[in-house]
Formats: C-alpha cells, structure tokens, sequence
C-alpha cells in the first residue's frame, strides 16, 4: 500500500485542460478539488459549488493554490462542461479505488459521519 497515490491531485495527471489563454486564471485541480467538496456536501448546482467555495475559502486556501481567488459559479460550469467526461470519470474512478484499497474494504466516511445500523429503524 506503500506506493498507492491517493491525492486526487497525482490521479488528475491524466485529465487534460481543455482551456486556452487567458481563460486559465484558476488552477484546474482547485475547481475539481472544490467541486467535488461541494458535490459531496450536498450542492447541486454551479451556483451553490461557488457559494459552498467561498464559504470555506480559509479552509481550501490551506491545500489549493487559489491565485485568483474562488472561481464563480460560470467558470465551474464552464470548465467542468469543457472536461473529457471518459477523462474525467478514469480519473475519479482511479482515486476513490486507491481510497478503498487503503482502507481494506473498511467504510470511508467521507461526510463525517459514523454509520450506525439499528436493526428495527428501517
């Protein structure tokens, strides 16, 4: 387990910018980094991906590089809908197995939560 990379950021080499120019005024691993963040807690929509990124903006700063700052809810759905969907989906799906193969089978809880099962309360 020593050599299997679980940063999404060594298994986002594969994805290729799709964006040119000047269009690249925000890290492409901070918008998926924060998307998926987002994705997780809940949001279902540009809008609410670039409101949960501003809200916790402190807390992304500590990992993410943000040289400009949180991307606005346009360019989340800009760049996300540019993305190669079979790039994009061989990345994810790469990460959350090197995520599983670290914890042996074991439940990630990766909202925070502990799963609890009560054998009446379903």
């Amino acid at each position: 387990m020593d050599n299997v990379p679980l940063s999404i950021a060594e298994r986002s080499g594969i994805l290729e910018d799709p964006r040119t120019g000047h269009a690249k005024r925000h890290e492409l691993l901070d918008i998926i980094v924060i998307t998926l963040c987002a994705v997780i807690c809940g949001a279902d929509n540009w809008v609410e991906i670039g409101e949960f990124g501003k809200a916790r903006e402190d807390w992304f700063r500590q990992f993410l590089q943000l040289p400009n700052g949180i991307p606005s809810h346009d360019t989340f759905g800009r760049v996300l809908r540019l993305l190669d969907p079979e790039q994009f989906s061989t990345c994810f799906m790469d990460w959350v197995r090197s995520v599983n193969a670290l914890a042996q089978g074991e439940v990630v809880a990766i909202d925070g939560k502990t799963l609890r099962a009560y054998p009446n309360s379903w």
